[in-house]
């Protein structure tokens, strides 16, 4: 019966060393401490990583391998995009790696919405029919006749 129990034991331990990992050796991933502004303050402020706030704030986000993008947007302004730059200093052996982001902090510059202009209809007026084609007008009976060897007509004629 003992050696019933010593085997149970020996294998229920040996059972708990298999679900062990060496992960749990392993540090967690370094994280990035971004601060958001934003003039005027108040804007969303939304990473390309995931995590945001309201501005001004600061996040936190897994340190990247590549750059990324803080969008910063509030209702009457046009929305800002920024990029980010992010600089890993490689740790050694009296000093832990480090990871920062260029610029910190990230800052956006909100300018005003421009409102669309309003579209100023004139009125409607009616357009007026033309005339009719009028037939010239007689000369005077006591107008002189157009010079001679003139191509126009004298414009004293009719006032001699």
């Amino acid at each position: 019966m003992r050696r019933v129990l010593v085997v149970a034991l020996v294998g229920a331990s040996l059972g708990g060393c298999s679900s062990m990992s060496w992960d749990m050796f392993k540090s967690a991933p370094p994280t990035l401490q971004v601060r958001l502004e934003s003039n005027p303050p108040g804007a969303d402020a939304t990473t390309s990583l995931g995590p945001g706030c309201k501005t001004p704030c600061s996040v936190s986000v897994p340190a990247p391998d590549a750059p990324f993008t803080v969008a910063f947007a509030l209702p009457k302004f046009q929305p800002a995009n920024v990029p980010v730059n992010v600089i890993k200093t490689p740790g050694d052996f009296t000093t832990p790696a480090s990871v920062t982001s260029d610029p910190n902090p990230v800052f956006a510059e909100l300018q005003p919405a421009v409102p669309p202009k309003p579209v100023k209809k004139k009125p409607h007026r009616p357009r007026k029919p033309k005339p009719a084609a009028a037939a010239p007008e007689a000369a005077p009976a006591d107008a002189a006749p157009p010079a001679a060897g003139s191509p126009f007509p004298d414009p004293n004629a009719g006032k001699r």
